[in-house]
């Protein structure tokens, strides 16, 4: 076939296989169907049943581009992903709430217009011992937000060794421009004293920050304040201390795998006025910012012209009620939220689920290392255990539906079992027969 022999637009789009198909649907596959195929023509290659291939165009055009994907990668909380998958709890109060209308913005007891912050508020006062809390949309946007309500046109002090980077460029000097705030930085790289905090202190100082640093150490000749030790030098001078803690642990730091992963109960403990951190981490439920602290400074960021910008949605908020709601009964939070389910999940259950996922399409067992990953605990090796299988299924496998996602190491693609459920490791099996059969 030679590119006068093609057929025109309206006349592929007529062919009696799309007569069916909505009319505009129609004529933009059967042009895309067209260009594909004078693609091939120049090539040198055979374009093939022309309405055959303007069906396919169809299907993709209607199909989601936001889907579910298998996570063979061992990396727990995977912000390429979509990070942390939800617990069921926190799926069906989403599903109520989204299906019908909801008392987001309505006192029920007053009759009157009500604040959607107050659904997430107690629970959130009661699992980190604030006085109030208040969530918006991520945690970059609630350090924005309360640097621009506490801080606008003012200084804030930052330690050197906490100017991160939180990920695809966003850093937090940025974050603190933006706010309208003016960095000050205090100390150096590898160590700061609460001393350094002191000096610093002058008429202009409006804030001190604490950032963890939740995707990066600092190893070796190090030095770096407790949260206690600067929240002193803050209330000697009548300042507020806000400590950015990234991750949103809300498990006790002392158990074996948060090693000394901050809670915000404790840096409130400690005397931070202000904790900030992530929903969709180490908490495990949608992405939200979470801002919790003194009750009057939780009003300023509240009262802000940009809190509106930045709120949460009726959705985020259900969802994150659900998942919080887990958390008032800690064992059973270990087995519900997924993130902390395959964080604890012992080795030997991860190997088992990799023997059968082998067996199953005659891969070989790799003893792996997996990773919590979204920016925390970056030194935690998880013992894992994945099923390698030839690299040249690695393409095949993520174009495939569900999508699989594993790692290519040495020539062979892992497939990492401690991000797999038992349900999608079957699934996973069948992927891979079907694309050696296919």
């Amino acid at each position: 076939m030679e590119l006068r022999d093609l057929p025109s637009v309206d006349e592929l789009a007529r062919d009696e296989r799309l007569a069916g198909e909505p009319a505009a649907l129609a004529v933009a596959a059967a042009r895309s169907a067209l260009e594909r195929a004078g693609e091939e023509i120049r090539a040198g290659h055979e374009p093939g049943d022309l309405a055959e291939r303007a069906l396919r165009e169809l299907a993709a055009a209607r199909a989601p581009s936001l889907r579910r994907v298998l996570n063979a990668t061992g990396v727990l909380v995977h912000t390429n992903l979509g990070r942390a998958p939800l617990p069921e709890a926190a799926l069906e109060r989403a599903l109520e709430v989204g299906r019908s209308y909801s008392n987001l913005e309505y006192d029920l007891s007053a009759g009157a217009r009500g604040s959607r912050q107050d659904h997430v508020a107690s629970i959130l006062r009661r699992l980190t011992g604030a006085e109030a809390a208040l969530v918006v949309n991520n945690n970059a946007a609630a350090v924005m937000l309360a640097l621009a309500a506490l801080a606008e046109g003012r200084e804030v002090l930052v330690s050197r060794g906490e100017l991160i980077e939180i990920g695809d460029g966003f850093r937090i000097p940025d974050v603190l421009a933006r706010s309208g705030a003016q960095l000050r930085e205090v100390g150096t790289t590898n160590r700061t004293r609460a001393a350094d905090y002191e000096r610093a202190i002058g008429p202009e100082t409006a804030v001190l920050l604490r950032v963890h640093q939740s995707n990066f150490r600092v190893v070796g000749f190090t030095e770096h304040p407790t949260v206690a030790d600067v929240a002193a030098v803050a209330r000697r001078a009548g300042l507020p201390l806000v400590d950015d803690l990234g991750s949103g642990a809300l498990f006790p730091s002392n158990t074996v795998l948060l090693g000394d992963e901050p809670t915000a109960r404790e840096s409130l403990a400690a005397g931070a006025d202000l904790v900030c951190f992530s929903g969709d981490k180490l908490l495990g439920g949608p992405q939200a910012g979470i801002v919790v602290g003194r009750a009057e400074l939780v009003e300023r960021l509240r009262r802000h012209p940009l809190q509106r910008a930045l709120r949460a949605d009726k959705l985020t908020l259900a969802a994150l009620e659900g998942t919080l709601g887990l958390y008032l009964e800690p064992e059973r939070a270990a087995r519900e939220v997924p993130v902390l389910r395959m964080l604890h999940e012992p080795a030997e259950a991860v190997r088992a689920r990799a023997e059968r996922l082998a067996e199953a399409v005659g891969g070989e067992v790799e003893e792996t290392v997996g990773r919590v990953g979204g920016g925390a605990l970056p030194l935690t090796e998880l013992p894992s255990f994945a099923c390698a299988v030839d690299e040249g299924l690695a393409a095949p496998l993520r174009d495939g539906d569900p999508p699989v996602v594993g790692v290519v190491r040495d020539g062979r693609l892992l497939l990492d079992c401690r991000t797999l459920t038992d349900a999608e490791a079957g699934e996973a099996a069948a992927r891979v027969l079907a694309c050696r059969t296919g």
